[in-house]
């Protein structure tokens, strides 16, 4: 486990107008740099937050489980042993199938055998098959036969031990319990949108340096660009595993690298790439690749790490949210890096990268930020980005069921559909979600809503560029996901062992 800790930077910032130019809304701004003690590791580099300014006219701009590992075959009485299953994988991974048991020793002497066909029984769930001990022999005269190992949901049932001549039945061979441990980068092999999928919500986007987000996921996750602007993509290095973050290091050694492609793993292919429109206009820039490292099961990986002015759209993505259509999204981010700038975001925004009136986007906030709403305490916390107003209930102000985050890593979960919208936050490494709020949408032109359907992540939907974060990952889906569907995306997270 990385040990390190976090220093944080505090400035504050006017909000002006600068002349005629536009500035973006800063609530003013702190900012952090260094490292914690959970994992998390920051490269070189200030974050340092631009100076905040008055918004535009028109008013004040703010902006998994994988199935539970089936237990082994039983064996058989008689046989003088069994072998054993397969050893089990860590709690970070899901099994990819286990050993297969061997088959069951038979024993000389002992009452005759009577006849009888092997049972079957249950195979690990999630990982390949395990097989069942060896196959049954001919039926000694009169004796008993060896029962079967027990198979798997969906495994082949295993076949029963070898009779032994004259002798008591060998035991039938046991099925593994779980997989074998899988390499370096594994992780579940449910990822999120299979959840979401199954939960009938199915991703429209999905988003991470750091992981696969389906089980059986094994390409592109990010590009990196170097120096001289030779590109890589950096993929996952096994189905539903972890990037490949040697291939990454390779590649940067000696020079400097940023991420050019957040590639999208769903099949609408919403790439995030450079921001650009609104108040960035050109000058957005691309995160540094080793900004933010951290460890995630065992496996040392590398986050999108947002100082001021680096920032991800997408304003043409296909299959998201539009008008009052219903979605949900997650993301995972670093509790220890933020500020009160606006506006550090993840989700559905306008597809012209200005502010187009309130309820043209809907997406996550994580700061602390008091222009427009707040929770409980002085922050950070999870709120709504619903354009012009963070919100963690139907009105702006204080709300304190909204707590302030205190975990290294978060997750929060935002979901919209008509007149319903609810957010909920939770600790990424432990415990269950918190609903800070779920209920009619605000009144002022947010209800019906008029989303656009981008894809933004570090900025404002108008790219307001004062705040900063850290992102590992988060998808969109089409629909309203389910309270269980919820708790399963999280319990999804927490086994991936973030800072572990």
């Amino acid at each position: 486990m990385l040990r390190a800790n976090f220093e944080f930077r505090s400035a504050l910032v006017v909000c002006t107008w600068i002349g005629v130019s536009l500035a973006p809304l800063g609530c003013s701004s702190s900012s952090s740099a260094g490292n914690d003690g959970n994992g998390v590791a920051y490269g070189s580099g200030g974050l340092t937050a631009s100076s905040g300014g008055s918004a535009g006219t028109g008013g004040a701009r703010k902006t998994d489980t994988g199935g539970s590992n089936g237990s082994g075959g039983t064996s058989a009485t008689g046989g003088s042993r069994s072998a054993s299953g397969g050893s089990t994988g860590p709690t970070t991974t899901n099994p990819t199938g286990g050993t297969p048991g061997l088959g069951g020793q038979s024993s000389s002497g002992g009452a005759p055998n009577t006849g009888g066909a092997p049972t079957g029984g249950r195979s690990s769930t999630g990982g390949s098959p395990a097989t069942g001990g060896a196959a049954g022999g001919a039926l000694a005269t009169g004796g008993k036969s060896g029962n079967g190992g027990v198979s798997g949901t969906g495994g082949a049932t295993g076949t029963g031990g070898a009779s032994a001549t004259g002798g008591k039945s060998g035991n039938g061979g046991a099925s593994s319990t779980g997989g074998t441990t899988g390499t370096a980068g594994s992780t579940a092999t449910t990822g999120p949108c299979d959840i979401y999928q199954a939960g009938n919500t199915p991703c429209v986007a999905a988003h991470s340096t750091i992981r696969a987000l389906y089980g059986a996921y094994t390409g592109k996750l990010y590009q990196l660009r170097r120096a001289d602007n030779t590109l890589k993509d950096i993929s996952a290095l096994t189905p539903g595993g972890l990037a490949d973050s040697a291939s990454q290091d390779t590649f940067c050694a000696g020079t400097t690298c940023t991420i050019s492609i957040i590639y999208d793993q769903s099949s609408q292919g919403n790439h995030l790439t450079k921001t650009s429109g609104g108040y960035l206009g050109t000058n957005a820039k691309e995160a540094a690749a080793t900004g933010i490292k951290l460890s995630v099961g065992g496996h040392t990986v590398y986050g999108i790490h947002v100082p001021s002015g680096v920032g991800y759209r997408n304003n043409q993505a296909k299959g998201t949210a539009v008008g009052d259509q219903a979605e949900s999204m997650y993301m995972v981010g670093n509790g220890k890096n933020y500020n009160n700038g606006c506006c550090f975001d993840y989700g559905n925004a306008e597809t012209n990268s200005l502010d187009n009136g309130n309820g043209t986007m809907e997406a996550i906030y994580f700061g602390n930020c008091k222009s427009w709403g707040s929770g409980e305490g002085n922050g950070p916390w999870v709120m709504a980005d619903l354009e012009n107003g963070l919100f963690s209930g139907q009105t702006t102000g204080i709300h304190t069921a909204d707590k302030s985050i205190t975990s290294t890593y978060f997750t929060a979960i935002l979901k919209g559909k008509s007149h319903l919208w609810a957010i909920k936050a939770g600790d990424s490494q432990a415990g269950a979600l918190t609903t800070i709020f779920e209920g009619a949408y605000p009144t002022g032109g947010y209800d019906p809503m008029k989303k656009e359907g981008a894809i933004i992540l570090g900025t404002g939907g108008d790219n307001s560029y004062a705040a900063v974060g850290d992102f590992f990952e988060g998808a969109m889906t089409s629909g309203y996901a389910s309270d269980a569907t919820d708790n399963a995306v999280q319990a999804n997270i927490v086994a991936a062992k973030y800072g572990l």
